[in-house]
């Protein structure tokens, strides 16, 4: 081998440790459940959050009490963004998520939504009418449905209104019956129905319902992932906040 080969190779083999020393860390990818209703802006801080640290966010969304007993039964999810904050703190009880990560990233709005720009009032007052139908998500599985359910009691109309229930597995189905018309009207996430022009929309106030205090939680599956990590310090940053603000959420 003559003298300028051995050069040549010794100079590559620097060359390459160098660039070696000087890439970033190897991003990796986080698994996460997330409530139906945080779909939207779930989405774009996905996006946001690739660009800023090269990490990247897989998804599942539903309803959060699905998710619950699916993480209960192991599976790989490793971040958990629920519509509730009961089940985040069940999570740590039974022993399936990481003991103080648990933090809320947004308070959620009801809203009772028609497709139809003249059907609902700005004070609800159709929920006293002949509806032939009320969508809503399963108050069983659904933090949304559930406060549903608490709305139409405090109304004095749950007795007339629940055999007249079509009942959606996910928010995201509640919404989807009443904006086919398979139900008039529907109890929807006001994230789902921020930027409608076109249908009619009460908010439901906030005092016929138990605050939607929607936290997210470190899985104990997520734990050694930086990923799961980073995605989850994230969602504190202004620039989630800023995204999770413009769906209409409240953040603490």
């Amino acid at each position: 081998m003559t003298q300028f080969s051995t050069l040549l190779r010794a100079g590559a083999s620097v060359a390459a440790l160098m660039l070696a020393c000087a890439a970033p860390a190897a991003a990796e990818e986080v698994i996460a459940a997330v409530a139906a209703n945080f779909t939207e802006p779930a989405r774009e801080i996905a996006t946001l959050f690739t660009e800023k640290t090269g990490h990247t966010v897989t998804y599942a969304f539903g309803p959060s009490g699905q998710f619950y007993t699916q993480i209960s039964q192991g599976a790989p999810f490793e971040v958990f963004l629920s519509a509730d904050a009961s089940r985040p703190k069940k999570a740590i009880e039974e022993g399936f998520a990481v003991e103080g990560t648990e933090f809320t990233y947004a308070l959620g709005k009801l809203v009772l939504w028609s497709a139809d720009p003249a059907l609902v009032d700005a004070e609800g007052a159709v929920l006293k009418t002949d509806l032939a139908h009320v969508a809503i998500a399963d108050p069983k599985s659904a933090p949304y449905g559930a406060a549903a359910m608490e709305v139409m009691e405090k109304l004095g109309v749950r007795t007339t209104l629940e055999p007249k229930l079509v009942t959606g597995k996910s928010i995201t189905q509640a919404y989807e019956f009443a904006a086919t018309g398979n139900a008039p009207v529907g109890f929807v996430a006001y994230s789902q129905v921020i930027n409608d022009t076109k249908g009619s929309s009460w908010m439901v106030p906030a005092d016929l319902y138990k605050p939607i205090k929607q936290d997210a939680v470190l899985l104990k599956t997520g734990a050694e992932d930086p990923a799961a990590k980073a995605y989850l310090d994230f969602l504190k940053t202004p620039e989630a906040i800023a995204i999770i603000q413009k769906y209409g959420y409240v953040t603490e």
